[in-house]
Parts: structure tokens; sequence; C-alpha cells
């Protein structure tokens, strides 16, 4: 074989394409709209940030509200989500959204709606789901001016297509079909281009704190815009869904924050969650495989994309699509792969959200988790009555032993077709560690605690392909919250906001190697060493080595040689600035609307911030941290919460207030309280009413 599959592709991309990316094998089922009853008693209170608060009778009166009010604070997005799901994306966009469409199309996204939807989806979350989309209805229908063609109506269909291809997405399913279609075709593309994400989550028990508090760190990085960027709301229904925290567009279920007893984050993981099989042909008929000594035909149907072009009219796009025992295939010049993966023909993502958000305690939330219908993801978690855990969630599949499963697979052996998975108890997850201190920063989870705590590679299957690695942001929960046994209020806030690098970190061990590289007779390559010796690898905006690494970093990461890296990062600095050692606030900058502000941080910084260059010599943060919680539970189990958002609650509306009005306290680091109980929301309503009015 010519080349091998890496199963460890992810990154930004792979979440950007996830929410804005459903494509569909067969069309989207026709569905006339509303099963359920028109009418929801529910009231929208926007708070003074312009956040808004629903309550409402019913669990789906509460779903309508949060519907109608994305709709009216991002509706753009909310567009371009069932898209997506819809497998239409081209069709809003253009040549750029041909692939997601094929991908949804690949997976049989259509497919399983129309033959799960009703039969497997609990009818309460149906009816979520369906009233979610009568919400974003009824504001769509009085602003049609804005709406494009051929959207209404939405559906609680579209809504469960998007999770069915949004949930493989996390762990990267969208860069293995990538890499099985042209794996000749790998490129490493600069930070701006594709700009890696990553996330933090971290908990902390009465025992570590010095009040006796049980504290949670709530710190998903995703893209500042698009169907991932997150949303913030609070809901409060009388059958008992109360929470906080953040949403996707076209996603009804709070995805992490709090309800009134627990809370959770969530980072992505890596896990090895889908194989590629290699499947013999047969030389006297293309669509027939080989498997156990014999010849099966390939599933195989054809669908067409409807592609926008830029004068406004369209083509159509003909696309193969293929199916094995083991699952999706496809047809390369290198051969014919199928493509097996967590999540497959999965439709109840949404029941098991539904009651993470409803658990009460404990046991209920781990048995809502136990589920184990959502393909991967991190969990750290922390309750009222001082528990905290973390869980290395997968969908994880029970895999023959003795098998390399890291690369390509047979695909002529029926027993290499899994059909089992992990049961909950054995996943990876360490709950009350003597240590007090649970954490992920998208590392390793062998490296989750104190190390005297930490859970054992030894004690776990190598067929999971559990990964190994550390990141930067890892080392320094280490080296601040892991070195710290009583960690006050003030102590937790600061460590969050940490700016360094760490001297274990390969970003530090890559540059300090560079600026070793003998200098000879060039002054300015000599000047540019000393100033990488000098950094004290932090990203404040007042550094002056900072530009000059990270930069450098950003161009290696774009590959080429080192020495070629640093000279092309002095080059541009010099032209834009005048100097190779700008002060890191000229370069690294927020920018929304009129707003154009210096910001802290850098990529893999625990104050995570990601920039596309411009053609000023600037970055544009794009990506990094975003909505960030911090939540509390006092030495009595009393609950308190402070929030902030990269933007505000209406990021695509320059007309309103709340377009930008966060970002001057998220760029000084600061939050604002979230008013969770209707006590602590009066005194700060600026606007009710109940939808549609």
């Amino acid at each position: 074989m010519a080349f091998r599959i890496t199963r460890r592709a992810r990154g930004w991309l792979a979440a950007l394409a996830l929410l804005a990316a459903p494509p569909a094998l067969s069309a989207p089922l026709a569905h006339p709209g509303a099963r359920f009853a028109a009418h929801h008693d529910v009231r929208i209170r926007r708070d003074t940030w312009g956040v808004p608060h629903i309550a409402a009778r019913t669990d789906a009166d509460g779903a309508y509200g949060l519907g109608f009010a994305q709709a009216e604070d991002d509706m753009v997005t909310l567009q371009q989500a069932i898209f997506t799901a819809r497998g239409r994306l081209a069709e809003l966009q253009g040549p750029s959204g041909v692939e997601s469409d094929y991908l949804v199309a690949l997976q049989d996204v259509w497919g399983t709606v129309g033959r799960r939807y009703d039969r497997d989806l609990d009818p309460k979350v149906r009816s979520v789901l369906e009233a979610y989309a009568q919400g974003v209805n009824a504001y769509a229908r009085r602003h049609r001016k804005d709406i494009a063609p051929g959207l209404l109506p939405i559906t609680g269909q579209d809504l469960s297509a998007s999770f069915i291809y949004t949930g493989p997405t996390f762990y990267g399913l969208d860069g293995v079909f990538r890499e099985t279609m042209r794996p000749t075709a790998k490129t490493t593309a600069a930070l701006g281009d594709k700009i890696p994400t990553g996330s933090n989550g971290l908990a902390v028990g009465p025992g570590r704190s010095s009040d006796g508090a049980t504290r949670l760190l709530v710190n998903s990085h995703q893209p500042y815009l698009g169907p991932l960027a997150w949303y913030e709301a609070v809901i409060e229904t009388k059958q008992g869904w109360h929470v906080a925290g953040g949403f996707f567009p076209g996603t009804p279920f709070m995805l992490h924050g709090h309800n009134a007893h627990l809370g959770w984050a969530n980072t992505v993981n890596n896990p090895d969650l889908a194989d590629v099989y290699a499947l013999k042909i047969n030389p006297a008929d293309p669509d027939q495989y080989r498997l156990d000594g014999q010849w099966k035909t390939l599933e195989k149907r054809t669908v067409e994309i409807r592609v926008k072009r830029p004068d406004g009219g369209f083509d159509t796009v003909s696309r193969e699509v293929l199916r094995a025992a083991q699952g999706p295939a496809v047809r390369t010049d290198h051969g014919t792969f199928a493509i097996r993966y967590a999540g497959l023909d999965e439709v109840r993502q949404p029941e098991e959200y539904y009651r993470l958000n409803k658990a009460q305690d404990l046991t209920e939330w781990k048995a809502a988790l136990a589920m184990g219908l959502l393909p991967s993801i991190n969990y750290i978690y922390a309750d009222e009555k001082g528990n905290i855990g973390y869980v290395y969630n997968g969908r994880f599949p029970v895999r023959k032993e003795g098998v390399d499963w890291s690369g390509v697979v047979p695909g002529d052996q029926s027993d290499l077709i899994w059909t089992q998975q992990l049961p909950f108890e054995k996943y990876p997850q360490l709950w009350n560690p003597k240590s007090g201190l649970v954490f992920n920063s998208n590392n390793t989870p062998f490296h989750a605690s104190d190390p005297a705590d930490d859970l054992k590679p030894t004690d776990f299957s190598k067929t999971l392909g559990i990964q190994t690695n550390m990141t930067n942001r890892a080392y320094r929960v280490l080296e601040t919250y892991g070195e710290n046994h009583s960690i006050s209020a003030e102590t937790f806030n600061d460590y969050k906001y940490d700016l360094a690098f760490s001297a274990k970190s390969d970003v530090a061990k890559g540059l300090a190697a560079l600026a070793s590289i003998p200098a000879g007779s060039d002054a300015d390559l000599a000047a540019a060493q000393a100033l990488l010796k000098s950094w004290d690898r932090r990203t404040d905006v007042h550094s002056r080595a900072a530009a000059l690494a990270v930069t450098t970093l950003m161009k290696l990461q774009a590959g080429g040689p080192p020495l070629a890296a640093l000279k092309a990062s002095m080059a541009d600095l010099r032209k834009h600035f005048g100097r190779i050692d700008p002060e890191w606030g000229e370069v690294n900058r927020i920018r929304h609307g009129n707003l154009d502000l210096a910001i802290d941080g850098g990529p893999d910084i625990y104050r995570a911030v990601y920039g596309r260059p411009g053609p000023d010599g600037r970055l544009t943060a794009a990506a990094g941290d975003t909505y960030v919680m911090f939540v509390t539970w006092d030495k009595a189990g009393k609950l308190s919460s402070r929030s902030i958002h990269q933007f505000g609650s209406a990021t695509q509306d320059q007309t309103s207030p709340h377009y930008a009005d966060q970002t001057p306290l998220f760029v000084a680091m600061k939050t604002k309280p979230v008013w969770f109980t209707e006590a602590e929301l009066r005194g700060h309503i600026a606007r009710a009413y109940r939808p549609p009015d």
C-alpha cells in the first residue's frame, strides 16, 4: 500500500465543517412542518447584556423560545447550519460547500433520519427538536427578506440530521474521509488558513480550595463566528429543565455549562474511533468486493449536488455514493476503501444531551452519559455535593485483539467488522481523586490530575487508540493549578488567564533549538536569535519577543526549513512595523465591527488566541477562548457563576447594542455575572416579550 491514513488528523476544519455540514444520501424527507401544537407558553427576558432568559411551561415551550431567540440574534448562521444538515450547503455557498454535501450523502445522514427518527428517538426529545424548529420558523416567517429561498419550514428532522453529521467530526471523521480520498494531497497550511483549536476544562474539589468550595472552569475553544460559535442562554421550565451555558446555532440543548445542581465542561479528545478497510475488488466487476471468500455487491447510487455560481445561477455536480458491509465506501486512484466509524447510523444523540441537561445528581448524570450515544468528547464534571470527575468519553469499538488498527486494515474479513462498543464503566475516567483536581486540555487522559492519581495506560487495551500527547496548556495546568494545593477564588481565576509557554512544550524546545543554530556573520539573524533567547515565553500584549516567536511558529507549521521561517518572520515584521520586536499587542488584535483592540494570549496558551494573518501584517483573532464560564458551589453548596463571550449575544447584527458589548471585558480578562435564578435576574431585565410578538 503506497499510503497510510493518519488517524489523528483533526483541527478547526473538523470542527467548522461540523455544524456547518450535513449533506444527504437521500434527499431530506418531505415534511409539512409542525407535528405539535403551534402555541407555546413562553416568555423571553433579555438581560442587560442581551442574554435570553427563557421561562416556559414545558420543555417544548422552552425549546420554542430558544429557537426564536437564536433566530433573532443570528439567523445568518442558523441558515448555514440547516442548509448544511440538508446536504445543500453548495446551494447556499457555492463550490466550497460541495465536499460537505458529499460527506452528508456518503454518511447516509438522511437515510438514517428516515429509518430511525420516529422509531428510535424518544417522543419527548422529538417534541423539543420540533418545537425549537417552530421557534426559528416563527421568527423567519416574519423576516422573509432575510431568509434564503427553500429554507422554510425548518423541521425537527433537520436538527436530527445536524447531530448525526456533526458528532463524528469532533474526533476528526471528516479528516479520515479526506485522507482516504486524497491521501497524496497532504498539506499543512499556515495558521491563518487552518486554525487549530483546543479546549480547557478543569475542576477542583473542596479539599483543593482554600475556602472549601467546588469550582468548575468551562473553557471550550471554538471559532469566533459560524455554526460552531457559542451562544449563551438561560432556560427554565416547569418540567425541571433549568440550565445556563453554551449552545450552538441549531442545537436546542445546553452543550456545556450548568444546571441547578451540577455542571460540566467539554474538550475535544482524539481516540481512534474510525477504521479504514482496503477492499479487494473483483477484476471482472468493479462493483464487487470480496468478503469471507465470496463476492459481495457494493450498494451504489448517485447524488446530485446543486452548486451556486457567482452569477447566481446553478450547476449540478454528480457524485457516486457507495456502501459496503463496513460502512461508506469510496473509489480512489489507489484502491477502493470502506470506512467504519463511531456514530454510524445513530440518531439518538439528542436524547443523551437532554438527559444530561436534566440530571439532578451525579447518579443521574452518569446514567445519561452511560447511554453511550455521543461519539467522543471529554467531560469534566463538578456538582453541589463536592463531587468532581473526568471522563474520556467515546463510543470505543470493541476490536479484535492482535490486529494493527492504526492504519488501513484488510477489508475481506468479516471478523474485523466490529459491532460492539465498550461499556461506560470501562471508559478511562477518574472520580473524586485524593488530589481534588481533574483537568483536560486536549491531552492524554493519562495526565488528568496529580501524578499519584493519574490513570494507567496498562489498564486499557491498545485497540482503543487512546491518545498519549501533551499540549502546552496541559503542562501549564500542572505548573499552576497542579502546584497549588489551596486554591482561592482569585488564583483559580488568575490561572485561567495564564499567558506562558511551558519550558517542556514543543514550542519552547523548538524555538530554543532555532535560536541556537550558529548565525555566522549574519548580524540580523544573530539579533533575532538573541531576542528569542531573551523571551520569557509569555504572550502578554507588551512582550517585545512574542511577535517574532509566534509568527515564526506559524510559518514553521506551514512547513519549510526553520531558519527560512525565522527570516521570513523577521522580514514581515520589518515590513509592517519597522522592527522585529514590536509589542505583541500591536500584532495580536481582536476586531469586530469598529472595535480593534490589542489582546493577550496566543496559540496553545491557556488564554488561547488563534489569529489569521492580514495584509497589514497583524493577526486578527478568529478562534480560541470564546465563551468562558466559571462555576462555583460554596462550602454550603450554594451556586454562583460568571461568564464572558468574545463578542456578545448578537454577533452578526451590527445594529444591535450586543454586537460586541462584551469584547472590552473579554480583552481585559474579566467576566460578567450569570443571573441564573429569578431572584438574581430581577433588576437586570432590559426587555421582556412573548414570542412571536
